[in-house]
């Protein structure tokens, strides 16, 4: 049992508040990924081509680049309930535009491009509203342990959400598949609307968005942890995680499963990163922030760089659930850590900034596209992750030589 110092689980879901932005994330979480490898699914289906595979899941991440920082401007000025809410409610438009299009037998890969680039669009916000809003639900000392569960949630939907659209999309179709999308962003919009959420707007002035982005931005490249953290995000999304595109290609063409078997194996990352977000709900973290973020990246990395070397299906799922421990945590930090270090007043614009990091994503998937063309997709996973692997070591090193030197506080550089 928890001191009472140490409120537990239970203790975090009584609050209102955070249950409600809990199961919100839940459900969008679980969404992310199930519409990633539907659409995977059905593109490799249509047209054969990984390449054409990394585009359509580039679609789904692009928008973060582009927008997320202006998302994080705009989340400062309008409410930001409303703003999460608005989204969820599009989202769930696209994916019921979608469902209805494959029931008449019109879907095509660049309708599946198209909806993921609006659910992209918003996912670009989550960052910066609902995100945040877990952040701030609870008091300071129980950031980590919120997001924590939080981030918890979102690694136990990775886990179902590939399971349920690789079962769905072999058995029931792709029109199914999006209709099931369609419910549950919904779901999020009804929990959203019962949401109570207090925040001082203000007008939003488009022409203070480019000053508002720069100050944003020269205050991260000042602060030595977000700047750190900004960092090994970059590398993580550019060279890490883009590995997921290839997963449907892998499976079929190495391992020689169907599709719900590829649906284990997108999700075996993920199952890690449950077991991982369980030990880290259970307390304080173990060990320095900046050690939890390098640390879990360099193992997601070298399993992810191994995992196309075995040549049987069940050893390479329990690799990758092995690296999602260390994507548990690198993905805990990644927002405590922010949300920690950064004043109320430039958080959302951090946030905005963490999610154009993120969206390096599109730019690593079609990268890994063009490199698995060229070299196949085993010999890609293993250049990008071993290049990953190089890049985070480099900047832990340089982050903790500054840690060291007495210079990891805010106005000093990475």
């Amino acid at each position: 049992m928890s001191p009472p110092d140490q409120p537990g689980v239970r203790d975090l879901l009584a609050a209102p508040s955070f249950a409600r932005l809990w199961a919100i994330g839940a459900c969008v979480n679980s969404m992310r990924w199930y519409d990633v490898l539907v659409g995977a699914l059905f593109t490799l289906d249509a047209t054969g081509s990984g390449l054409a595979v990394a585009v359509v899941t580039a679609a789904r991440s692009a928008p973060m680049l582009l927008f997320g920082a202006f998302a994080g401007v705009i989340c400062e000025a309008l409410n930001r309930k409303r703003v999460m809410v608005a989204a969820h409610a599009l989202a769930a438009g696209s994916s019921a535009a979608v469902s209805l299009l494959a029931l008449l037998g019109w879907a095509r890969p660049w309708h599946i491009a198209l909806a993921a680039l609006v659910s992209g669009t918003v996912w670009s916000t989550e960052m910066a509203t609902r995100r945040r809003m877990v952040g701030e639900t609870v008091a300071p000392r129980l950031v980590p342990r919120a997001l924590a569960l939080d981030t918890l949630s979102g690694s136990l939907s990775r886990l179902a959400g590939p399971v349920a659209a690789g079962a769905l999309y072999e058995f029931a179709g792709l029109a199914a598949a999006f209709a099931v999308s369609c419910l549950v962003f919904l779901a999020a919009v009804a929990l959203g609307l019962g949401l109570r959420h207090r925040q001082e707007t203000r007008r939003l002035a488009l022409a203070q968005v480019p000053r508002d982005l720069a100050e944003g931005l020269a205050f991260a490249r000042s602060h030595t942890v977000i700047a750190g953290v900004l960092t090994v995000t970059i590398v993580m999304n550019l060279l890490g995680f883009p590995y997921a595109a290839l997963l449907a290609p892998i499976g079929r063409e190495h391992f020689m499963v169907a599709p719900t078997l590829i649906g284990v194996l997108a999700a075996a990352e993920s199952f890690g990163a449950f077991l991982g977000g369980l030990r880290l709900t259970r307390g304080d973290p173990p060990g320095s922030g900046r050690v939890l973020l390098v640390g879990g990246s360099l193992l997601m990395l070298g399993c992810v760089g191994l995992m196309p070397l075995l040549p049987w299906f069940w050893p390479a799922c329990a690799l990758l659930v092995l690296g999602g421990v260390g994507t548990a945590a690198f993905a805990n930090m990644q927002s405590s850590l922010l949300i920690l270090h950064a004043p109320a007043q430039v958080r959302s614009r951090a946030m905005g900034l963490l999610t154009v990091c993120i969206g390096a994503g599109p730019l690593g998937i079609l990268l890994l596209g063009t490199l698995a063309e060229l070299l196949g997709p085993m010999r890609a996973i293993h250049l990008a992750a071993g290049t990953g692997f190089v890049l985070v070591l480099a900047a832990g090193w340089h982050w903790r030589r500054r840690e060291r030197a007495g210079l990891a506080k805010p106005g000093q550089a990475l």
